[in-house]
Parts: structure tokens; sequence; C-alpha cells
């Protein structure tokens, strides 16, 4: 996925390392003047976010947008459930695939596409623990062939 005109807010590196991604998508979300200006400053966590469908509509819980300073009245509440906004076919695509049991919707990345806020949401699939000690093993053996070629030269 290409990233070209659009300004990163924020981003779940630890769900790399948590779970198996499967496929991604790209959502829009519904958002209050507050919460955008909040986000244009970069104040957002991704941890523990979730994606769910609530009456055939993609909420994102959990994630948590810091409540705009400059706000004296009608200020967001920081850990509301907001909407998200994806094609109708994508919606029921990804509603056939999260009934299967182990599968779940993490976002990814916050971002500013043109103008408009978007998150990355992925569909996943938890990693157990020897997955993740042979991805850091892995890692480690990439980082020393690394070493040991640029030491070489």
């Amino acid at each position: 996925m290409t990233y070209e005109h659009t300004k990163k807010v924020t981003e779940n590196r630890k769900a790399r390392h948590e779970y198996f991604i499967l496929d991604e998508f790209e959502a829009g979300m519904v958002l209050r003047g507050t919460e955008v200006k909040s986000l244009r400053e970069g104040r957002a966590n991704l941890k523990d976010s979730y994606g769910k469908f609530h009456n055939g509509e993609l909420w994102l819980y959990q994630m948590h947008i810091a409540a705009y300073p400059f706000a004296y009245y009608d200020n967001h509440e920081p850990e509301r459930p907001r909407k998200l906004l994806m094609h109708k076919s994508e919606l029921k695509r990804l509603y056939g695939k999260i009934k299967e049991k182990g599968y779940a919707l993490v976002p990814l990345r916050v971002y500013f596409k043109d103008g408009k806020a978007k998150v990355n949401m992925a569909l996943v699939r938890g990693k157990r623990k020897y997955d993740k000690r042979s991805a850091i093993k892995e890692r480690e053996v990439k980082r020393e062939m690394d070493r040991a070629k640029k030491n070489a030269m």
C-alpha cells in the first residue's frame, strides 16, 4: 500500500508483534471537530483498540484521542466508540471472516489522506508464544548477518 499525500498520526507497532496480519482495509472515521483538531496535533493512541460489528456497522473501540486543550466547551470523550466508514461489499466480506473463530479486527495506523482522517484496519489472527519467539529469533539472526556483512566490508 502506498502512502503518498498522507500525514501519519499514530501507528500500532505492537499489533505486528502480537498478530499475524492476514488482510488490510482502509476505512474513514466519523469524528467530531475537537477530535480532528486533536488528531492533527498527533494526540492519539491505538494501544488495545479493536474493531467490532454492531447492528451491521463497523465500530472502533478503545482508541484514545486526547481532549483538545483549546476547546472550552463541547469537548469529546477520549475513548468513545467511533463509527468506521467502508463500502457495503467490504463490510459484508469482513463480517463473514470475523465470524470465524480466532479472527479479529485491529487498527494498524491512523493518518490523514487528502485532508480526511483514515484508519488502516487489519484482519488478524493471534500469535502463540512460540510464534513470537521464532519471529524474535529470525530478527536476531538477520541482525547478526547484517552486522557480519557490514564488518566484512
